[in-house]
């Protein structure tokens, strides 16, 4: 079985865009893939971020996961800073990358403008830490969303120039685009991607842990437009085509039938619509949260993902020592 990993930064609460457009997918992938995903908080330290609220994240995050019906007979979930092979690789790849490669990277732009006043160094180098963060494991495929096309062309562009200068020694990744639910927008915004770590007003961002009553306020309060016809149409009517594409994602349907069932609704109605179908999918994943919460299955989750990794993770390095003489 071909393998496959991803991760995800514990910057901030999870929102229904990490649920959709990357949870829900790699559920889906773990009878297709062995697959292998980390909460990689050591990317979080390149952001500003109270101690026990990073502990939270990444707890929640693990909680989720398993809430969201990943299977540790089926996929290894651990914690990058548990794996120290992941720093030492990604300092590997720095010194195999060049400045002009990070120069270009559209994400440090991104979060350089969002938070000027904490432009470290780790902001700008963290790509090759990524790199590593795959290398390590050989998998084949890469699933993530668009906005990390960049990092996995530069993580396959590092694999190849090692390769040919040391020899056989990482997998090439391939990149796996998420389908099902990949862009959820930004209910206040949306031309902009939902995300738990933007600074905009919540009012954008359904959270996880939102209450009924919350996530109903919120989708009722969802920018549209003065068209007042359901279409989906990203161009015109990216409000109402980012709420089709939340509907079609929990509901499993395709967009085209979403749409032709609302045609129809004036758009109080469809809100409705889609606040109910929002409401039983956060609902029901919440009780399996709190209960995987109570019962201290992250613990044991972490615990089981870390002793295979770091296996996996240690004999990829000593092989990457090996080719550029550490040791005597």
């Amino acid at each position: 079985m071909e393998r496959a990993l991803s991760g995800i930064t514990p910057s901030g609460k999870l929102t229904l865009g990490n649920y959709l457009g990357a949870i829900k997918e790699f559920v889906k992938m773990q009878d297709e893939f062995e697959m292998y995903i980390f909460v990689s908080n050591l990317h979080s330290l390149t952001i500003e971020q109270e101690r026990n609220s990073r502990k939270k994240n990444t707890r929640d995050l693990v909680a989720f996961y398993l809430a969201s019906g990943l299977d540790l007979s089926k996929t290894t979930i651990f914690l990058q800073s548990d794996v120290l092979m992941h720093a030492q690789l990604g300092w590997i790849m720095q010194c195999h990358t060049y400045m002009g490669e990070l120069s270009r990277m559209t994400q440090f732009k991104d979060k350089a403008q969002k938070h000027s006043d904490n432009i470290n160094v780790g902001l700008f180098t963290y790509p090759p830490l990524m790199v590593a963060d795959i290398l390590l494991y050989d998998p084949k495929y890469v699933p993530v969303g668009e906005d990390q096309r960049q990092h996995v062309e530069l993580t396959r562009d590092l694999a190849q120039r090692f390769n040919k200068k040391y020899g056989d020694t990482f997998v090439v990744p391939e990149l796996h685009l998420t389908k099902s639910g990949a862009k959820i927008m930004s209910l206040a915004n949306p031309t902009k991607k939902m995300s738990k770590s933007d600074d905009e007003s919540e009012k954008g961002c359904i959270y996880l842990l939102d209450d009924a009553k919350t996530i109903t306020k919120k989708i009722k309060s969802a920018t549209t437009d003065s068209i007042g016809k359901i279409n989906y149409d990203e161009v015109n009517q990216p409000g109402i085509s980012n709420l089709l594409t939340i509907y079609a994602a929990i509901t499993q349907e395709d967009i085209k039938s979403v749409t032709n069932k609302f045609k129809d609704y004036n758009y109080g109605d469809f809100k409705e619509e889609v606040a109910k179908v929002v409401v039983k999918e956060l609902s029901q994943l919440q009780e399996r949260y709190h209960h995987i919460i109570d019962n201290n299955e992250v613990e044991k989750a972490l615990e089981l993902g870390k002793e295979k990794a770091l296996k996996v993770a240690y004999k990829k390095l000593m092989k990457v020592h090996k080719k550029l003489g550490l040791g005597i």
